[in-house]
């Protein structure tokens, strides 16, 4: 019997981790000793003068070893990587929940009304495609606060593809559905929330799921700025103690996070999913 599909690209994808593993593996290996090692290359690892980025066995036993305590504090600059990635994600939810707060209701009414989308739209072409980091020195400057600032850089990035997807889907929704819900004399209210809001809350969800990937990629590097804690002050802290095993780990980190972020997003996505 033929495999299924499923199967196939599971099958697949062990053999290309394989494969890059090994490769990897193969690739980064320290050269043989001729002698004794004298201490700056003990110091490097190994007999090479030139510093190699570690092999994966190497990083998956680091994993290991941070994984099998996630959450110790050993100060300031030495905590878990369980606790750089707690920090990371309140500042991402909460720049993320304020922007959803004001662009879903806002998008609601850009969609619903022409006259607010041609008198809002210079606005949003004008502040969407800004970097995110640009906001960094000004908020800084205006907040006096790392933290908050960090919020903010995560709200200013979250905010438009929400706005944008719900004005898209607002405006979308089929005239058809509209009009029976004004022959059964719904009011606006009850229109907005019984008709227009299910119709448009796949293009919505779609809007929140970009959001939250930007957010991800934007607060790594706001803490790089920042420092302090966080995924990226882990990053850029261990880069300066040229661990590359703990830069490794915690790009690894990142990934793993990031897609089940995307996955949530995706699982509510699909809740909400209806055919015509």
């Amino acid at each position: 019997m033929a495999l299924s599909i499923n199967v196939r690209a599971t099958l697949l994808s062990v053999i290309l981790l394989t494969v890059m593993l090994g490769l990897w593996e193969a690739l980064n290996q320290p050269p043989e000793a001729s002698g004794e090692l004298s201490e700056y290359e003990l110091l490097m690892g190994g007999a090479e003068s030139e510093a190699r980025v570690p092999p994966p066995s190497q990083v998956i036993s680091h994993a290991i070893n941070e994984l099998s305590d996630p959450f110790y504090d050993a100060g300031p600059n030495d905590k878990g990587i369980g606790i750089q990635l707690a920090y990371s994600l309140y500042r991402v939810m909460a720049g993320y929940l304020s922007a959803a707060l004001i662009a879903i209701p806002l998008g609601f009414v850009i969609g619903m009304s022409p006259m607010f989308y041609k008198a809002l739209n210079p606005y949003i072409q004008v502040l969407r495609p800004i970097s995110p980091l640009a906001w960094m020195p000004l908020a800084l400057f205006i907040i006096k606060d790392s933290e908050k600032s960090a919020v903010f850089v995560i709200f200013i990035c979250s905010i438009w593809p929400m706005l944008i997807n719900t004005a898209f889907g607002v405006a979308n929704v089929r005239n058809d559905w509209i009009r029976v819900a004004q022959t059964h004399e719904l009011g606006s209210l009850r229109t907005a929330f019984q008709v227009i809001l299910p119709a448009a809350a796949p293009t919505i969800l779609t809007g929140m799921r970009i959001s939250i990937g930007i957010a991800w990629l934007v607060i790594v590097a706001a803490e790089m700025l920042v420092g302090g804690t966080g995924i990226g002050y882990y990053v850029w802290n261990e880069w300066n103690n040229l661990d590359l095993n703990s830069v490794i780990f915690s790009i690894l980190m990142i990934g793993v996070v990031g897609m089940m972020l995307d996955v949530a997003l995706g699982a509510v996505a699909r809740l909400v999913q209806y055919e015509e």
